[in-house]
Parts: C-alpha cells; structure tokens; sequence
C-alpha cells in the first residue's frame, strides 16, 4: 500500500489499473481490504482507488472530535493529493454516508456515486432506540478484545446463509479495527441526518442493497431512492449488508455496468 499525508494525518491506500477513477470507501467495521475483489475485477476498466480511513487499516487514527464532516474534508483532500479528477465515489455502508456528506460539502468532485448498504446517516434512517442501541454495542465492541468484538458484530454483516469464505475474510479484516477510528465513525453516523442533500444529488446515483441486511433494511434503501432524483436501486435477492464481500461478482456486474452507462452520460454531455 502507498500513504500520503493529509491534514496531518497518513492515509493509507491501493491503487491498480487505469481509466476513470473510481474511489471505494469501505464501512466502519472495515478497511481498504473489504475492496479487495472489486480492486481485482474493477481495476482492468478503471482506475481503483481503495482507502484506509481516519483510524482504519494503516491510517493514523483521527481526534476524539472527528465526524462525519471531517471524514468529508478529509477525503476531499485526499482526492486532490492523488490527481483523482472527477471520480467516481462508492461507499458501503458508513462509506455510503460519507460519499453523501463529501457530495453536501464537495458537490463538484464525484462523477457518480455508487450507495451500498448505505444510510441518510443513522439519524436519517434509523429511530432513535435503534440508534441508541447500535452506538452503545459498537462502543463496548470497541473497548473488547479483538476476537470478542468479532464475534459480536459479525452476525449482522451477512445473510442468515452466507458462504463461509467470505465471512472468515471478513472476520480476519474485522480483527485490525482500531478502536479510536471504530468510535470516531460510529460517533459520525449516529449523529448525522444526511436527508437534506438527496434532493440536491444531481449526478448519477446507483443504490446498491441486499434483501437480506439486517442493518440497513430495503426500508431504508427505498427512502434514499425516494429522495435521490437521479438514482437507481438495485436490490440483490440472498444478500446482506456486506454485499461486495458476500456477492462480490453481482456486486462488481451491477457496479461495472453502472459506471459504463454514468461515462457514457458524461462524455456526452461533454460533447
């Protein structure tokens, strides 16, 4: 992996391939290594940039105060440090929300945006017992031995019937988290209602959830859809909340085919 300084911080981060750059940022839980099929069938097409965020995978850990708007800045510095002109953006999960809050604060850098699992944050899509519950479980998960922490979170990343490949993968990922980038970003979604920029989202949108996420229900995805004028949802049928690990080549058809047809639309309003 390279690294490149960012408002102090290293961000580290892989990129492969060439063509038109498409940035991935992965959930809270996570790191850059969550992309690793998409980095592998993506990158003979586009130019895949994969990053550790503010307190995940090989990046230094954030301040106590960072939220969702500096994860935002952040990342729109970090862009820029690459040369990324006008990428395109997928997240999943909190990666989503923060690929919504970099368009409310950048609305000129993405191309597209590419929503998996994703929320208006969870006070835009979650009640309020539910938020409550979720953040105090991330926070002790936080303060848990690597494996404990584990072994907590992991039932609600897949379908009930995942192959077990993948949720071994995920669970060997999940054993780097750093606790201060796990409260930091819990911290950030449970406090950001991200519902007044959908209706601003002029760019092509591709929500992207499985029918089977115990985290961020068809409900929520419906809600987004509603909201964002120029978006698409695609719904995976036996599919949790970790689709691009659990399904990564529907996950990486649908994506593929997506930024083909957003390209396509750019080049010709360029001409």
């Amino acid at each position: 992996m390279d690294t490149v300084v960012v408002g102090g911080l290293d961000i580290a981060f892989e990129r492969r391939g060439t063509g038109a750059p498409l940035v991935l940022l992965h959930g809270f839980v996570g790191h850059s290594r969550e992309w690793r099929r998409q980095i592998d069938d993506l990158s003979d097409e586009f130019t895949v940039v994969a990053w550790d965020a503010p307190g995940a995978g090989r990046s230094s850990d954030p301040p106590v105060s960072f939220r969702l708007a500096d994860y935002a800045d952040c990342l729109a510095a970090f862009i820029d440090a690459l040369g990324l002109a006008r990428p395109h953006v997928a997240g999943l999960s909190f990666g989503g929300a923060l690929a919504l809050e970099l368009y409310r604060r950048h609305p000129t850098i993405p191309t597209s945006l590419v929503l998996a699992s994703a929320y208006a944050g969870w006070a835009g899509s979650l009640p309020d017992e539910v938020i409550e519950q979720r953040l105090q479980q991330t926070l002790r998960a936080a303060d848990a031995p690597p494996d404990e922490r584990t072994r907590s979170m992991i039932p609600t990343m897949f379908s009930s019937s995942p192959p077990a490949g993948p949720v071994e993968a995920f669970s060997e990922i999940m054993l780097g988290i750093h606790p201060a980038g796990l409260r930091a970003m819990a911290r950030s979604l449970a406090e950001a209602d991200l519902r007044d920029v959908l209706p601003d989202i002029t760019v092509p949108t591709l929500l992207l959830y499985g029918d089977a996420d115990q985290r961020s229900s068809l409900a929520v995805a419906e809600e987004l859809h509603r909201g964002i004028p120029a978006s698409r949802l695609v719904v995976m049928a036996g599919v949790g909340h970790m689709s691009s690990i659990e399904a990564p080549e529907r996950f990486n058809s649908e994506v593929r085919s997506f930024l083909r047809s957003a390209d396509r639309r750019v080049g010709g309003s360029a001409g």
